[in-house]
């Protein structure tokens, strides 16, 4: 399953009102380190694809939810279950890392 992009109108929706986990990353066109787990969340997206979405926000394009969750530096990626965010891991790391991380919060 791909990942899925976001926005400040959908949200709520896609990631509050969602029936299983949602991971969202928090990035930016000028982001080196975003561009870099791009491909990696892709690739963990189709392996755990059945256990948790992968939703990306752009925010630059998007400013009200990262304004509102207090998002200062990026990558962040935080996980939501249940309407409510649960994990966040903040900062580029190789694929193994992200996904180990992802799976023990999951």
């Amino acid at each position: 399953m791909a990942t899925i992009n976001v926005t400040d109108e959908s949200f709520k929706a896609d990631v509050l009102e969602s029936s299983k986990p949602v991971l969202v990353d928090f990035w930016a066109e000028w982001c080196g380190p975003c561009k870099m787990i791009g491909p990696s969340l892709e690739e963990i997206s189709d392996e755990l694809g059945e256990q948790v979405t992968i939703a990306k926000m752009d925010i630059m394009e998007n400013t009200g939810v990262p304004g509102e969750i207090g998002v200062q530096s990026i990558p962040l990626m935080v996980l939501f279950k249940d309407g409510k965010a649960v994990a966040q891991k903040l900062g580029a790391a190789p694929k193994g890392q992200l996904k180990a991380w992802l799976e023990s919060e999951l």
